[in-house]
């Protein structure tokens, strides 16, 4: 049986963490002008996977 492959997009969006899935959040990346500073703040750190998300992107990893 030939080993699977991991879903190279997700690779670099999601990692494994001890309690879950990490990812960087959306909407941080350009047209910043408009949003506040209290708004980017909160956008900066990373975020944890819904649990809905959590078996796709396992799947994804090939985890």
């Amino acid at each position: 049986m030939p080993k699977m492959k991991v879903k190279s997009g997700a690779a670099k969006r999601f990692k494994k963490t001890a309690n879950g899935y990490k990812h960087r959040q959306s909407f941080t990346s350009h047209i910043l002008t408009k949003k506040s500073t209290k708004r980017k703040r909160h956008l900066r750190p990373k975020k944890q996977i819904a649990g809905v998300d959590v078996p796709a992107v396992k799947r994804m990893l090939g985890h």
